[in-house]
C-alpha cells in the first residue's frame, strides 16, 4: 500500500518569525514528522500550494481535485489549513475509488506544543483504514466531508446534521 500526501500549506506548515504574527507557509513538516515517528509505510510527497487556507480558493480546490484524480495511488492524505478544510473536503466528494483524508493543525507544527503531530497520525491510519470516501482527521475523531465544522470560539472540529 501506497499513500499519496499532498500539501496545500496552512498553519500545519507555518513558520513565525517574531511576536507580532509575522509568518509565511513554509516547507511541508509531513516528511520530518513521519521520519521522526518511524514510519515505514511507503508513501509520496506532491506540494501543491503555500496557502493559508483562507487564501485557497476555487480554482485551487479545482487543482486539488484534479491531483487527487490524476494520482495512480488509491489512498491520499492532505494537510490543509482548517479554516477552509471542510469546505475543500466537500469539493472532493464523488471522486470513485479513493480515500481522502483531509487533516491540519491549530499550532504549526514547528511549534513546541501541538496538535499537527497527533492529527497528521490519526489521519495517516485513517487513510490506511477507512472505506473509499472523504474524510477530515482532526481533535481525535474522524468526520465525514459535508457532515463537519470548524468551532473557532472552542478551537475544534464538531459534527453536524444527523
Amino acid at each position: 500500500m501506497s499513500v499519496l500526501v499532498l500539501t496545500t500549506g496552512g498553519t500545519i506548515d507555518k513558520v513565525y518569525f517574531d511576536a507580532s504574527s509575522e509568518y509565511e507557509v513554509g516547507e511541508p513538516t509531513v516528511p520530518h514528522v513521519f521520519r521522526e515517528a518511524g514510519v515505514a509505510l511507503e508513501w509520496r510527497l506532491e506540494s501543491l500550494m503555500r496557502k493559508d487556507s483562507l487564501e485557497i480558493n476555487d480554482d485551487d480546490r479545482a487543482a486539488i481535485r484534479a491531483a487527487c484524480e490524476a494520482a495512480p495511488e488509491s489512498r491520499i492524505l492532505i494537510t490543509h489549513g482548517t479554516d477552509t478544510m471542510s469546505l475543500t473536503a466537500e469539493k472532493l466528494t464523488g471522486i470513485p475509488g479513493k480515500t481522502i483524508v483531509l487533516t491540519g493543525a491549530l499550532a504549526p507544527a514547528r511549534f513546541k506544543t501541538t496538535d499537527a503531530i497527533f492529527n497528521l497520525g490519526l489521519a495517516l491510519g485513517a487513510v490506511q483504514s477507512l472505506p473509499p470516501g472523504v474524510h477530515l482527521a482532526m481533535n481525535g475523531t474522524i468526520f465525514e466531508a459535508g457532515k463537519v465544522r470548524k468551532n473557532r470560539e472552542a478551537g475544534r472540529f464538531e459534527a453536524t446534521g444527523p
